[in-house]
């Protein structure tokens, strides 16, 4: 029997539709929630996430701005458009897509971003604020989109092992932290490159986050039976037996046949990432309606 499908895409449009109630509220309020993002260069990737998330504002009824920046930009450019933009009150969302060009200090320029605003969640104060035990802020969209995902599933993490591949500020670090809170009670590992014995550790975990960004690295015989595996990854790859490009996660596919739950790759964590993209954006023009 294979594991049950952790499906971020269902969720996500539940999510949607919540917010579109809300956001209909606001407007009535005469608040116009409104995310402005901002992509610098011509990364096809990074189009296509952008393209996702006005689709999604769409359908949400959130505005949203798109700024379409060459590659040649500076960073005192960039820097100067986020402050016009942090004392625009029409603005309540502000995004930099990343990656950036290696010119572009991207923890220099979400520092820059005012934390009302920043809906990403990257942002030093609201970080801070994580570390703290304050869930109330701007949270990182991934790390909270996952947390929801397994809230939603009645997935009971208190005493698990959970282990956390990969450690970046963007989902692995903030994960950690929500994953070990009081109420959560996750005994939580984090590993990496440097990790010795990856895949006995791997073995001894009952949940498994995986966000490497290398395709199937996390092999069949890594996963422990039963365990539940969230792939945060997504790459294309050429399959040699057909000759054509798949979507691969972190995690081999066959881990299906193993956990007890697994998220899909793509209609996973990805869909939920933008889901609560827009609950941050929502949750910033709502704060305003109080200032």
């Amino acid at each position: 029997m294979g594991a049950l499908l952790l499906d971020g895409k269902k969720l996500s449009l539940d999510i949607e539709k919540n917010l579109k109630i809300r956001v209909s509220k606001l407007k009535e309020g005469g608040i116009f929630p409104h995310l402005a993002v901002i992509l610098v260069g011509e990364d096809p990737a990074s189009e296509v996430y952008v393209k996702n998330k006005e689709k999604a504002c769409d359908r949400t009824g959130i505005k949203s701005t798109k700024i379409l920046l060459p590659s040649s930009t500076t960073e005192n450019e960039i820097l100067e458009l986020i402050d016009l933009m942090n004392n625009d009150d029409m603005i309540h969302g502000i995004l930099v897509q990343s990656p950036t060009p290696r010119t572009i200090n991207e923890i220099l320029i979400t520092e820059k971003i005012s934390p009302s605003k920043d809906v990403d969640g990257f942002h030093p104060q609201n970080l801070g604020k994580l570390v703290q035990g304050e869930l109330g802020g701007l949270m990182p969209c991934t790390p909270a989109g996952i947390m929801k995902l397994l809230k939603q599933s009645r997935i009971d993490l208190a005493g698990k092992k959970v282990t956390v591949i990969g450690r970046s500020r963007i989902v692995g670090m903030p994960l950690a932290i929500l994953l070990a809170q009081r109420g959560i009670d996750a005994t939580v590992t984090i590993a990496h490159s440097k990790s010795k014995d990856l895949a006995e550790i791997c073995r001894e975990s009952d949940v498994l986050i995986v966000a490497i960004g290398r395709p199937e690295a996390v092999k069949l015989d890594w996963i422990k039976p039963g365990s539940v595996i969230v792939d945060v990854g997504i790459s294309r790859i050429n399959d040699s037996l057909t000759g054509k490009s798949r979507l691969v996660g972190d995690v081999s596919s066959k881990a299906m046949e193993v956990a007890s739950y697994m998220t899909p790759v793509p209609g996973g964590v990805g869909p939920m990432t933008i889901a609560m993209l827009l609950t941050n954006t929502v949750d910033a023009a709502a704060k305003t309606k109080f200032n």
